[in-house]
């Protein structure tokens, strides 16, 4: 054997290991995707005798006229519901984030860097374990089972301020802040005008991460809501997939909402892409 080929045998075996460990995990995120496309065409029987993957028997028009009627349509008071409490809540908990990072990073205050770990220890305590607690303080002023009950916790997102100390510190230069203060801009301005603009990736970056975090929550609408008129989309399906041992005609309508679940996550990801992209290019040299 040449030299040469001993030298290049290690890098061969090397990007063959990485293009199959890619092509695994390629199978395994679109293969419940494809799943999805096809299943959502499908009627009770062809889901329930396992023909979900063919690429027959096509029912996907009936399957939308069956969702858009059951029990009245509330499929879609589900859906508006979802994009209230994500895209409302999204939007409002960057904004908030937003603001927090950029005081962290240009103000100097008594207490900054303790009042900043605090913000930290938030990142490490999941979701699932406040929601008994913000349930116990929600029945105390009185918003459970309403859309405040779900709204405002939402707004709450610790790692949302990490990343927006770490975008500020990287889009807004401390000169750029400094110039404009010379120029008698007050600190209202300068953030409004300045700030704020300069970090509109990491703005868009928190804005997904929330808005796909507050779309997929379960648990914490389960524990908040009672009455299905407020239920968010995973709520709502849930509720049916509940029902489809006593009633296999639910089968079709959790599947097919399911896939229209999917749309507003994809669209915002798809739409949003020049910002996030440069957003996390950010963070990652940070």
């Amino acid at each position: 054997m040449s030299a040469h080929a001993k030298k290049s045998r290690p890098w061969s075996l090397s990007r063959g290991a990485v293009n199959g460990a890619l092509v695994l995990v390629t199978l395994h995120t679109l293969l419940p995707l494809g799943w999805l496309l096809t299943a959502a065409a499908k009627n009770t029987p062809d889901l329930l005798g396992g023909n979900t993957l063919s690429l027959s028997n096509f029912h996907l028009t009936d399957n939308l006229h069956a969702l858009a009627t059951a029990d009245g349509g509330i499929y879609f008071r589900w859906y508006l519901n979802s994009l209230l409490y994500a895209g409302g809540g999204a939007l409002l908990c960057a904004f908030i984030c937003v603001c927090a990072g950029y005081a962290f990073e240009v103000y100097t205050f008594r207490g900054q860097e303790k009042l900043f770990g605090l913000v930290l220890v938030g990142v490490l305590i999941p979701t699932t374990a406040l929601a008994l607690p913000m349930y116990l303080l929600a029945s105390r002023i009185g918003i459970v089972n309403t859309f405040w009950a779900v709204f405002i916790p939402s707004l709450v997102f610790p790692f949302g301020v990490y990343l927006s100390r770490i975008f500020v510190s990287g889009y807004v230069p401390a000169e750029v802040l400094e110039a404009a203060r010379m120029d008698g801009a007050g600190e209202l301005r300068t953030f409004w005008s300045i700030g704020l603009r300069m970090v509109t990736p990491g703005f868009v970056t928190v804005f997904l991460f929330q808005f796909t975090a507050i779309w997929n929550n379960f648990f914490l609408p389960l524990v908040m809501l009672s009455n299905s008129k407020l239920f968010p989309v995973s709520l709502g399906l849930y509720s049916w997939n509940a029902q489809t041992r006593s009633f296999p005609e639910f089968y079709p309508l959790v599947v097919t909402g399911s896939l229209l679940a999917v749309l507003p996550l994809v669209v915002a990801f798809v739409a949003l892409q020049r910002h996030w992209k440069a957003g996390l290019t950010a963070g990652s040299v940070k």
